[in-house]
Formats: C-alpha cells, structure tokens, sequence
C-alpha cells in the first residue's frame, strides 16, 4: 500500500469511521481533499512542499480544494524531530501572511501528547501511518465549529472514544 493508499484507509476507518473529526467526511465525499505526497526526505526539502502547497491552497477555489493533506513518509521519521518542525511551520505560515487564513495540523506515527505513556491508546488520535501536515482553510474551521454545538468537546470525546475502542481494537479497524 502506498503511503498516500494507506493515509487514505486510516482517514477512512479511524478518522471518519470512529468519527474523530466530524468535519472530514464531508470534503472527503466532496472530493475537495488535496493529497500529496512529499519526495522530501529533509527538513529543508519538506519546508520547500510545504510552502508550496499552502500557496496552492490559499488560491484555490474552496469549492474545488477544500484542505490538503500533505504526507512526507521519508521526512522527520522522528517525532521530537517532526515537533520541532512545527514551530518552523508556523514561522512559514507568518512569512507568507497565511497565518490566520490557514493553519496546519498535525499527524505522526509516533505522535504522543506531553504527559502520556508512549502506548497510550489517547495519542491515537493523532496517529496517522506516515507523519502528515494537514493544511486548513480557516474560515472552514470557523464555519464547522459554528455548526458543531459541541465542537469543544471533539478532544474529549475522542479520547473516551479510543479508550473503549483500545490498542486491540484500534489494530482491528487495519485487519479488516
């Protein structure tokens, strides 16, 4: 499976079908969905897509591209390496004055929120099968939390979400 295959599946199962981002399934239906894969295997190289795709992005019609995802599976395999990164993102977003227009979120495969335990089933949240840059319109935000009642509570519920689904059932949803 391709690294773009296999984001796709986990967008599929885990993000949409466990409903951890109940904004994604429809742009994904839409097919408003920008997917790229990254040749970049540094920092630099990385930094050089990643600015091109938020250029892309923030002249698009929203109609036609919605968000992007970004897949690098060759750059920043280590997380503290990818973490660092994003603070290099959000100098890029200020460099470009996109900050406020669009933001980026991110996805690893080691991801690991400060204070848990490497295997705690809550980091799945933002575990994706290849480190990820998710680039985001937002005004798309704003609009999806305006008409999402509870859009403060997505965190916590995806995280009471994943500790009854557990490590075996996480691994499941990829068997099937």
């Amino acid at each position: 499976m391709t690294p773009l295959d296999a984001t796709r599946d986990w967008l599929e199962k885990a993000v949409i079908g466990l409903n951890l981002c109940p904004f994604a399934k429809a742009v994904h239906l839409k097919a408003q969905i920008r997917w790229v894969e990254s040749a970049a295997t540094d920092a630099e190289a990385l930094l050089g897509d990643l600015v091109h795709e938020l250029r892309v992005l923030a002249s698009a019609d929203p109609e036609a591209i919605e968000t992007t995802i970004l897949v690098h599976p060759q750059a920043l395999l280590d997380f503290e390496d990818y973490n660092d990164f994003l603070d290099i993102v959000d100098a890029a977003l200020e460099e470009l004055e996109l900050d406020g227009e669009l933001q980026v979120a991110s996805f690893h495969p080691q991801y690991r929120f400060e204070g848990t335990d490497e295997d705690d089933i809550t980091n799945f949240t933002n575990r994706s099968p290849h480190p990820t840059l998710h680039l985001l319109r937002e005004s798309s935000i704003e609009r999806a939390v305006a008409s999402f009642p509870d859009a403060a509570e997505i965190f916590e519920r995806n995280q009471a979400t994943l500790s009854a689904l557990g490590l075996a059932g996480w691994h499941a949803l990829f068997t099937r």
